[in-house]
């Protein structure tokens, strides 16, 4: 196996790490414990659930970890193609990051209030719910404020898949479709609240297939220019 098959190998592993720890933490964490506009079913899913909550915690911070190591297996891969792009995704990749971590805290957050540390015998449990609530909803504000980046480090990415000459052009082509859906949820979600639609469900292939192309096909030995 050669370098660049073994690096491609390498971040289609990657990949799959951040797809199926974003996937946990969402589905059994996210949909499966908070339930929007009710803070006492909330509070009661979380607190009958705390390894789970945590436990989501823990995976939000492998898959920005995950992420990272992603971009810059992926600058190593393509960095012969055009450097100055793959310095660009990384750079997104690394804002999108400390966006997610430090916004992490704020899910983490209300677990600390519902725990009920001393300082915090002054509120009542009805308004301790509402405040826990009230770090969740912060949080997925903070969610989609990530997705501009989640959906800008794709565009570079797809350039460097079109240009590269050992990747299908046709990969390129659906990972800008994908940037495009992230970037659509967040002006959707700040702009038009009222809307209950997420884009990224549906435009989240090129994601996977190049993913599974990595994973599975990998790439030629190649020998490309800087530019």
């Amino acid at each position: 196996m050669n370098t660049n098959q073994r690096t491609a190998r390498i971040a289609g592993f990657l990949y799959l790490m951040v797809a199926v720890t974003a996937f946990f933490t969402d589905i059994y964490v996210r949909k499966g414990l908070i339930v929007p506009g009710d803070a006492s079913m909330t509070a009661h899913n979380i607190m009958a659930s705390q390894c789970l909550f945590r436990l989501g915690f823990v995976s939000d911070l492998v898959m920005t970890i995950c992420w990272l190591l992603l971009a810059f297996t992926l600058y190593v891969l393509f960095r012969s193609v055009n450097k100055n792009c793959a310095l660009l995704m990384v750079s997104f990749v690394l804002v999108g990051s400390a966006v997610t971590c430090i916004n992490s805290l704020n899910q983490f957050a209300a677990l600390l209030v519902l725990n009920g540390a001393d300082y915090l015998n002054v509120l009542g449990t009805a308004q301790l719910q509402a405040l826990a609530m009230l770090f969740l909803d912060l949080n997925k504000h903070g969610i989609f404020i990530a997705d501009i980046f989640f959906g800008l480090w794709l565009f570079p990415l797809a350039y460097l898949v079109i240009k590269s000459g050992f990747i299908p052009r046709i990969l390129g082509i659906l990972l800008i479709v994908a940037g495009w859906g992230y970037v659509i949820d967040f002006f959707i979600f700040y702009l038009f609240p009222h809307l209950d639609v997420t884009i990224n469900q549906y435009t989240f292939w090129g994601e996977l297939f190049l993913l599974l192309w990595l994973l599975i096909k990998g790439v030629s030995d190649h020998k490309g220019l800087v530019t």
